[in-house]
């Protein structure tokens, strides 16, 4: 079983830069897909990125392209999410998903597929 560390994030001002990582204990993440969602109060969550196999394929949300990048680096089993351009919508507490390649059956973009979770960290953008 795959245990997902999270850390980072923290309290930014609108336009700053932060970054999240997402250890993974124990497995070499170039067999799973992980995966960043989050979720804001009083609202469901959703799909941030997502990498696959350790740069191989990326993906992103149309709200986060071309700001924020998810990257990995598979000698330290770790996958992080570099936020660029903060908005205050970008406020929400983000999770780190993962799941087996092999037995991934998608999409991507939809939590219900990813078996594995870290915590969740706190990101806040203030205006």
């Amino acid at each position: 079983q795959v245990q997902l560390v999270e850390s980072g994030g923290g309290l930014v001002q609108a336009g700053g830069s932060l970054r999240l990582s997402c250890a993974a204990s124990g497995h070499t993440l170039s067999r799973y897909i992980m995966g960043w969602f989050r979720q804001a109060p009083g609202k469901e969550r959703e799909f941030v990125a997502a990498i696959v196999g350790i740069d191989v394929n990326t993906f992103y949300a149309d709200s986060v392209k071309g700001r924020f990048t998810i990257s990995g680096d598979n000698a330290k089993n770790t996958v992080s999410l570099q936020m660029n351009s903060l908005k205050p919508e970008d406020t929400a507490v983000y999770y780190c998903a993962a799941d087996l390649i092999a037995s991934f059956s998608g999409p991507y973009y939809d939590a219900r597929q990813y078996n594995y979770w870290g915590q969740g960290r706190q990101v806040t953008v203030s205006s």
